[in-house]
């Protein structure tokens, strides 16, 4: 089996959320609200958490079976001491949230076309925008590799230091996947430097999330669920607010960041590449009534026509 990965499409106007929030809106557009949350059931055991993987100790066994039982039984882990420098990832946070808190008409300076899914805006590429669910976010999306996809007309210039924030973040974390990479190859018995390869010329996309409060936050959803075609994601949160759940036996479940620490999770891609032994977890987003919460996930795809492995 090949693979084909490319962003194609752009997006259809709607209404900015961010926007809509800062309304004090005590209720919101039908097109947000899904009923079937209200029956969807949420895992209140404080016992159950993903794994914490302490990349320090990768070259330790024990900590590489760890790996190994969090990629096949879970889908998902925590990853500390990473090696990713608090400065580099404080200042593309503190980016981030200036660039969110910059006027409507300022962003849209960097917006999302109709031809093009890059830039500031929303994700609805539906013809049928009347009768399609709408998620409760804003977003930016900009491809960080390869340098020859980059459409620098889509990266805000303001904050000031957002470009060069922005490039030092996604390379230190294009650093972090190779490594995981080359680790899980092992962990599946293939050759690390040829499925490292295959990701090392490949597409890194950052997705930078809003989700505003809401009035009615137990009716919409941040993201609908869903299972990503990437390789692998690397997930930082930019505030302190949880809002990502993973589905596990039928149930939600939420997970709980912990500071500093990535949340990477398996994607479709290496789900297949591993014939099903890896996990690609269904995910979501809640939001929530008072507060915004940010996040950066940093999504990672193989070279096009990369084959399966194992």
């Amino acid at each position: 089996m090949q693979f084909d990965f490319r962003l194609s499409g752009g997006s259809l106007p709607v209404e900015n959320v961010q926007a809509l929030a800062s309304n004090n809106l005590k209720k919101v557009s039908s097109r947000y609200i899904r009923p079937e949350i209200e029956f969807d059931v949420v895992s209140i055991d404080e016992s159950l958490e993903i794994h914490v993987i302490d990349m320090s100790k990768l070259d330790n066994d024990g900590e590489r079976r760890n790996l190994h039982l969090a990629c096949r039984n879970w889908g998902f882990f925590q990853l500390i001491n990473h090696g990713v420098a608090d400065e580099v990832i404080g200042k593309m946070k503190i980016n981030l949230q200036e660039f969110f808190k910059l006027p409507l008409e300022e962003k849209m300076a960097f917006g999302k076309t109709l031809d093009n899914p890059e830039g500031y805006g929303q994700d609805i590429r539906s013809s049928d925008l009347e009768d399609q669910k709408l998620e409760w976010k804003d977003i930016l999306l900009l491809v960080a590799q390869p340098m020859s996809l980059r459409k620098m007309r889509f990266r805000p210039t303001n904050p000031p230091s957002f470009r060069e924030s922005f490039d030092k973040y996604t390379m230190a974390l294009l650093e972090v996947m190779i490594r995981l990479v080359k680790l899980i190859a092992e962990n599946l018995g293939t050759d690390p430097e040829t499925l490292s390869s295959f990701f090392e010329d490949g597409r890194q996309a950052i997705r930078m999330n809003y989700y505003p409060p809401c009035a009615e936050a137990s009716k919409v959803l941040g993201a609908f669920p869903h299972s990503d075609s990437s390789g692998l994601t690397l997930l930082i949160q930019a505030n302190e607010v949880e809002g990502l759940q993973i589905k596990r036996n039928e149930k939600w479940f939420t997970v709980k960041p912990i500071t500093g620490a990535f949340i990477v999770n398996i994607e479709d891609v290496i789900e297949i590449m591993s014939n099903g032994e890896y996990k690609s977890i269904e995910h979501r987003v809640v939001v929530n009534e008072e507060k915004e919460r940010l996040s950066i996930a940093s999504f990672h795809y193989p070279k096009r026509d990369t084959q399966t492995l194992v």
